[in-house]
């Protein structure tokens, strides 16, 4: 009896051991894509105004920065099959390059305004963003146990966000200092986080195994395609959330102007759509939830629908923003529960894992290729506040549908994917 005991006090020591093991280099990630985001959220601000103001035209802007997003969706087929024996730690070192080479093209732009120097930036951008997208998913599922996975991806997109809420507020500050002061203070940012990732322990060095070594984007494809007919459920869950995002950062924008025509505290309509996302995953992680993860992110993709249905029912400023930041609530549990149902599938891979980290990206890359258009459509046909009013009804039918036919678990076929490698 008293051996047993022993037994079980060592296992609950080991177990809290191997989850401080793993929350520190959860941390140690955490602190390094922070400031790399940071640098990132600064250009995101700052290089939308700098081509409008450039070329004198919101539709041309809009058409350069899709551009970057297409470019995403292109290094989403590319890069599983041209990155070979990469590590966590290589792609964040190219994420940083690309963040330098970012910046100093958009300062290359204010001495020399030509279109191709801005189109060969936004490429860059869409390139390294997703570096940083493949070595997050990679570190996850790699690094960090199954039951951790949901509140890994709480912790890292808390510090994510709120990268992205201050990058614009500094971005907005120090611009007034100088007009090539946000780029600089971007590669600041994005040295720190350099200098972090260089004195780092290497224990986030774990391999990339994908030894395909011909870039073929039909056999990608074919790929992709196989893994759809698997994950569909997860992959339609990312692809409108993306959606979503992509309507509040374009007719968002502009409602958040008109808001605050009519009051001061319209101009938090925007604002009120990042908050949550800075506090909420504190709490998903003490949730600790390893289960249910699919149905959880419905059942909060339904219930963010119904409140950005609910827009509808007023105009006034206060429950136009009530609104918003209770659905943003919402999204922000299912956006870390999608993401660790991702994990929880390529962590099954084995390694050809990279393909699903390609195809899961692809859903943002996607959203951000057609969600400004189909936005700047359904706000021209119906205006702004009721636009928002048509998505929530949209994500209400397409949730809820999800939550009729989603499988309980996902399979893969395994042998399948086994043979892909010949």
């Amino acid at each position: 009896m008293i051996a047993l005991i022993n037994k079980a006090m060592f296992f609950r020591r080991y177990t809290y051991l191997l989850k401080d093991q793993v929350w520190s280099r959860v941390f140690t990630l955490t602190f390094i894509l922070f400031f790399l985001f940071l640098g990132d959220g600064i250009l995101s601000y700052w290089a939308p105004n700098l081509i409008e103001k450039t070329f004198g035209s919101a539709s041309v802007m809009g058409l350069v920065v899709s551009f970057s997003s297409i470019i995403g969706l292109g290094a989403d087929l590319i890069l599983p099959q041209i990155i070979k024996n990469a590590k966590v730690r290589n792609l964040l070192m190219g994420g940083v390059f690309g963040v330098f080479v970012f910046a100093l093209n958009l300062i290359l732009g204010l001495k020399l305004p030509y279109m191709g120097i801005f189109l060969l930036a936004m490429a860059v951008w869409g390139l390294y963003y997703e570096f940083f997208a493949f070595a997050s998913q990679q570190f996850v599922a790699d690094s960090v146990p199954f039951r951790m996975h949901s509140s890994s991806w709480a912790f890292l997109g808390t510090f994510k966000s709120l990268a992205y809420f201050l990058g614009p507020l500094i971005a907005g500050w120090v611009v007034l200092r100088g007009e090539a002061n946000p780029a600089l203070m971007a590669m600041l940012f994005a040295f720190i986080g350099f200098l972090a990732l260089f004195f780092s322990k290497k224990g986030n060095d774990r391999p990339i195994e994908v030894d395909t070594t011909q870039v073929d984007l039909v056999s990608e494809i074919e790929h992709w395609y196989i893994l759809f007919r698997h994950v569909w459920p997860v992959v339609i869950l990312s692809l409108f959330m993306g959606l979503v995002d992509a309507t509040f950062w374009t007719t968002g924008a502009t409602w958040t102007q008109t808001l605050s025509k009519q009051s001061f505290i319209g101009g938090f309509f925007l604002p009120a759509y990042q908050l949550p996302s800075l506090f909420m995953g504190f709490i998903i992680a003490k949730w600790g939830t390893y289960k249910g993860k699919k149905k959880m992110a419905e059942i909060f993709l339904l219930l963010a629908g119904i409140f950005l249905a609910l827009l509808g029912v007023s105009a006034n400023v206060y429950w136009q923003i009530s609104m918003v930041f209770i659905s943003s609530i919402m999204l922000s549990v299912s956006y870390p529960m999608t993401d660790a149902t991702y994990s929880d599938i390529i962590s099954r891979m084995g390694r050809e894992r990279k393909h699903l980290i390609g195809l899961s990206n692809s859903t943002m890359s996607l959203a951000y290729v057609v969600g400004p258009a189909l936005a700047g459509f359904i706000t021209q046909a119906v205006g702004a506040r009721i636009s928002f009013v048509v998505w929530g009804l949209v994500v209400i039918f397409v949730s809820g549908m999800l939550l009729l036919v989603t499988p309980k678990k996902l399979r893969l076929p395994q042998e399948e994917i086994q043979n892909w490698e010949t």
